[in-house]
């Protein structure tokens, strides 16, 4: 009972509904019907004034009054015919029936005619009133008026309207009992799909839940509007709690004592993380600002193993041992770090060269030439081969663990594979890998392919730069790829190709607790702009390289002030650029160009007291860069091409007020982990320039909304879940390998020990 009535509070109105529409609808329809009729009245007009033009033109050519009076009474004996007259061109009235209003003159019926409505009432009833010409040879002599009875038009109206309001109410009678047939059958069903979608049937996925069926078509909104506000709950909750297992150091010890039962660690690469520098009679320690060694380094002391690195700094050869060696991090050694001496000519061809000159343009599509050299490329392996020998020289163990890193050391993995078949050889290339087109300028590629094919692992930022890495051994060597489980096999030898997005370390409580306030960074960072404290301040940190789109950034800084003229004098962009290869011709012009926009755009848009564009030329420690992130309102990431960018993610790990905006470019690997960062293009100046205005004038709620998941993205994938799923992926391999030796060793035993007869 229930039911019904629910039903019928539905279905009544809606029968109320349909009958007020069926009365609204009746004066419309009586319109188009008598529209209908007075086209049809002025057609049988026409007919009849066609009929009557001979005869009356004789007449009248005749001066035969008697017989005009005739042809008019005789024709006004049709059935739906009123009245006749017949009047002159000049509109005045010659003959008319008994029927004819004598008040109707004839410039009043023609008045009448010509209107939309041509209707008139007289003694009988509405008439319709028609105006045709009579014509002879001569020409018009005389118009005749007809009036047609238009009674017949409210009998069919009325007609219609009964039929239309008995049509419309049986119609609306037949859906209500159609509608309460059709809820009464379906009401049970739809109850039910309810309590089960309650219940969390049909919730999960097939592959999650694989007894739960899918909801019912219908109710499949519902279903999904209830997942969505339960995955928003979920992610509330983890918001909340924090990551379930999160990475730590102490995980990736646990991880390399169980998995890899500690074995021995090394680590190549060409920048060392900690440079020592003559500064007068003292030498000074100093970490590089490198991408790479911000997220190595945590790993390494994490992993107490050695570090093997090109020696660059003043004061290096001061620090280390009789072996070369010297322990870091200062103060606190955790690992041993390695040092390898070049030469003023193998530095120019190894990594001046080919790496940065060949490699690095060559890699990142930045639309600057690469140079590929002879004598280059030979420096290029003769050094890849003395890191090699200290790999091998370093190793205390015929199958350490090596992490081979970047773009400097492409041919050494299978220098190591060489000397040490056993190892287990983990390549991760911090830069993107191009197209197979693009990486076919380079003269020695496949070289280049065979000695990182030396690799049991080789890692890329992106799923995107592995498809390309894999494509490119397809077309250039003779491989077996196996694309479902993302292997190569090359020479007996296979490679793992895996994505392994890389990370920074969170920083623990106790390193929180040791910054500035947000509030002290801020202050410091508005008294050096000599600013006010409402002022709005967006920062870039990069290298000085022209990968990092700081003109791009500059140029959206410029439109911005164009197009927001009301912000000259309240925003400001400061960007830290550390000078980097100011060697190479390409690094010296792109400075020189920075610094040149940089003074023009000061001197259109400053004011006395006022710098729109602050560059800083310069290095900066760690900890300073840190109160820049935290003072800042705004940073600005617009790599025109970039392996990951971790400047986005130390600005999202500075930020523990969770406030600020990312602006993060598209073509930064990094953005594929952060979609809550405004996206941008940065070659677009116009979305860039809009990006910065909705970034300084975005609320705080939403601030705090997006950069709340930023900050849980980053901790979760931190650096250490980055290494430990390299090495997790490692320990398999050498699991799997050590049982195999196993088996064949036991195969092999057991064939010597089958006697022969």
């Amino acid at each position: 009972m229930k039911t019904l009535r629910l039903q019928l509070r539905f279905l009544i109105p809606l029968l109320l509904t349909l009958v007020a529409a069926a009365y609204l609808a009746l004066p419309l329809m009586d319109q188009l019907t008598l529209r209908w009729f007075a086209r049809d009245l002025n057609t049988r007009g026409e007919l009849m004034a066609n009929t009557l033009s001979d005869p009356i033109g004789e007449a009248m050519a005749a001066d035969r009054t008697r017989r005009l009076q005739t042809l008019i009474d005789r024709a006004v004996q049709d059935e739906r015919m009123v009245a006749i007259a017949l009047c002159t061109p000049d509109g005045v009235l010659l003959n008319r029936t008994s029927a004819y209003p004598k008040t109707l003159t004839c410039a009043a019926s023609t008045a009448l005619a010509t209107q939309p409505d041509p209707r008139m009432r007289i003694e009988g009833g509405p008439v319709h009133v028609g105006v045709h010409p009579i014509n002879t040879e001569n020409g018009r002599i005389a118009d005749v008026v007809l009036l047609h009875d238009l009674s017949f038009v409210d009998r069919r109206s009325q007609d219609t309207r009964r039929y239309l309001i008995i049509l419309i109410a049986g119609l609306g009678l037949t859906m209500a009992l159609i509608t309460m047939i059709v809820a009464q059958l379906s009401w049970r069903g739809w109850v039910s799909g309810v309590r089960a979608i309650m219940r969390g049937e049909g919730l999960l996925s097939p592959m999650l839940s694989p007894t739960s069926g899918s909801p019912p078509p219908e109710l499949e909104p519902f279903a999904n509007d209830l997942r969505a506000r339960l995955r928003d709950l979920e992610d509330e909750y983890r918001r909340a709690q924090g990551p379930e297992a999160e990475w730590n150091p102490d995980r990736l010890r646990a991880l390399l004592h169980t998995k890899l039962r500690g074995d021995q660690v090394i680590v190549v690469s060409n920048r060392e993380p900690y440079i020592h520098e003559k500064e007068g009679k003292e030498v000074v320690v100093k970490r590089p600002a490198s991408g790479l060694v911000t997220a190595v380094e945590p790993v390494m002391r994490a992993c107490s193993g050695t570090w093997i690195a090109h020696g660059s700094g003043s004061g290096d050869r001061q620090a280390v041992d009789r072996q070369d060696h010297v322990g870091v991090p200062p103060g606190h050694p955790d690992y041993t770090l390695r040092r390898l001496w070049l030469t003023p000519e193998e530095e120019k061809g190894y990594y001046y060269g080919f790496a940065n000159e060949g490699l690095w343009p060559l890699c990142h599509v930045a639309h600057v030439r690469p140079v590929f050299r002879e004598s280059d490329w030979q420096a290029y392996r003769e050094v890849n081969q003395r890191f090699a020998d200290a790999v091998v020289a370093e190793a205390r163990s015929e199958d350490p663990i090596v992490l081979v890193q970047d773009y400097h050391f492409a041919l050494l993995p299978a220098m190591i594979r060489a000397k040490l078949p056993r190892a287990t050889i983990l390549t991760f290339w911090h830069i993107p890998w191009p197209n197979p087109e693009s990486f076919g300028i380079c003269p020695w590629r496949r070289e280049i392919l065979q000695g990182m094919l030396g690799s049991t692992i080789l890692g890329f930022h992106t799923r995107y730069h592995c498809k390309n890495f894999m494509e490119t051994v397809d077309r250039y060597l003779e491989a077996r790829i196996e694309q479902e489980h993302s292997t190569i096999s090359f020479q007996q030898d296979t490679t793992l190709v895996e994505a392994y997005p890389i990370s920074i370390e969170w920083p623990t409580e106790a390193t929180i607790a040791s910054w500035s306030s947000i509030e002290d960074c801020r202050r410091k960072l508005v008294e050096r702009l000599n600013v006010g404290p409402d002022h709005k301040i967006a920062l870039g940190v990069d290298r000085f390289d022209y990968t990092k789109g700081i003109l791009e950034r500059l140029h959206a800084v410029e439109r911005m002030l164009e197009k927001y003229p009301e912000w000259i004098g309240r925003f400001s962009f400061v960007q830290v650029a550390a000078p980097s290869r100011s060697s190479l011709e390409e690094y010296k012009s792109f400075q020189d160009r920075i610094h040149m926009v940089s003074v023009r755009i000061n001197e259109r848009f400053g004011r006395a007291g006022y710098v729109p564009v602050h560059l800083l030329a310069q290095h900066f420690p760690h900890e300073a860069v840190n109160e820049l992130y935290r003072g800042a309102d705004v940073c600005v990431v617009t790599s025109l091409h970039d392996g990951m960018n971790l400047v986005s993610k130390e600005f999202v790990a500075a930020r523990d007020d969770q406030q600020g905006v990312l602006i993060l470019s598209r073509f930064a690997g990094a953005a594929r982990e952060m979609p809550e960062a405004l996206i941008v293009n940065p070659y677009h100046v116009e979305e860039t320039a809009d990006a910065l205005m909705r970034a300084i004038t975005m609320h705080p709620a939403e601030q705090r909304e997006r950069m709340a998941s930023l900050r849980m993205t980053v901790r979760e994938f931190n650096v250490y879940r980055w290494a430990g799923r390299m090495l997790a992926d490692a320990g398999r391999t050498r699991l799997r390998e050590r049982i195999e030796a196993r088996v064949q060793r036991h195969q092999d035993n057991h064939v010597d020990a089958t006697p022969v007869y």
